[in-house]
């Protein structure tokens, strides 16, 4: 469950429209942690914590993952 994890996940996210949508669907922390372990991802929330909003961005394109932050451009 480490901060790895979390970011191979988001890497895989990068270049995949469907868990694009299913994370912009997600409503909490934890509806993220559930998407990743689905796809073979494993951390806990609090590794979501620690990235930072620029780090998110840059990995993720900025859509939301449940922080409430970077929201995803609306």
């Amino acid at each position: 469950m480490s901060l790895e994890q979390l970011k191979a996940f988001l890497s895989k996210v990068k270049g995949d429209s469907s868990l694009q949508e299913k994370l912009k669907a997600a409503k909490s922390q934890d509806d993220v942690v559930s998407i990743a372990k689905e796809h073979g991802h494993e951390f806990t929330t609090d590794k979501i914590s620690q990235l930072n909003e620029e780090e998110l961005e840059g990995v993720a394109g900025g859509w939301n993952i449940g922080l409430g932050a970077g929201g995803g451009g609306t």
